[in-house]
């Protein structure tokens, strides 16, 4: 049995923070692939509703060095950064201490990770590390999970989570609609495009993990 803490850190040194509040409606994820590695000193992430403004922006971000556009769609782009040596990071320290950085993503005041630990100690640690170095944590969830090694990792992320839970409780779902995107997306502060897009791909993540085999 393991432990998993929903956390939201800030800090303006944590890598992207000047971006992400230049930028509040991008979403940014880190790539698994790249959080289990951080001596590489490259960093994968996925972007959402970027272009232009959000380029521009890591142009001017102190914790990056340099970054390249690795891969474009219709959907979001890939980009490969290089973060500056004074970068915080909690991913180091994470493993560290034994845990494991399942997601992070951005929610336009700094990032909301899911952390994985076996035990109150490793997160305590966590918790005493961040407030040495000036990060905000604030615990949002806290929760047992039986699935530390066997169980398949769920593609939803937690503002996917937020954004279809709301849907339900709202309506959204319902026949006829008692909830619009509209009145989503200011009940969650984002934008109606985010929340529709939010949606579609919580719902794909749910079909592929749920419905579908290989």
């Amino acid at each position: 049995m393991s432990l998993i803490a929903i956390v939201h850190i800030a800090h303006e040194d944590l890598a992207l923070s000047p971006t992400i509040r230049e930028c509040p409606d991008v979403r940014i994820r880190v790539m698994s692939q790249s959080v289990t590695d951080p001596d590489t000193g490259l960093f994968f992430f996925y972007v959402e509703n970027g272009g232009q403004a959000f380029e521009a922006a890591i142009e001017r971000d102190h914790t990056v060095v340099e970054w390249m556009q690795v891969n474009d769609a219709d959907s979001g782009t890939v980009y490969r950064l290089e973060h500056t040596p004074e970068t915080l990071l909690l991913s180091p320290k994470t493993i560290e201490l034994g845990g494991l950085m399942r997601d992070a993503t951005s929610d336009g005041t700094g990032w909301t990770v899911r952390l994985q630990f076996e035990d109150r100690e490793a997160l305590s640690q966590l918790w005493e590390y961040c407030q040495e170095t000036g990060i905000t944590f604030e615990l949002q969830r806290l929760f047992r999970d039986q699935s530390w090694v066997d169980a398949e990792l769920t593609a939803l992320t937690d503002p996917q989570l937020d954004a279809l839970v709301t849907a339900y409780e709202e309506g959204y779902f319902e026949e006829p609609r008692t909830s619009s995107l509209e009145e989503l997306a200011e009940q969650l502060d984002i934008s109606p495009t985010a929340v529709g897009g939010r949606i579609r791909r919580g719902t794909a993540a749910l079909i592929e993990t749920t419905l579908t085999e290989e």
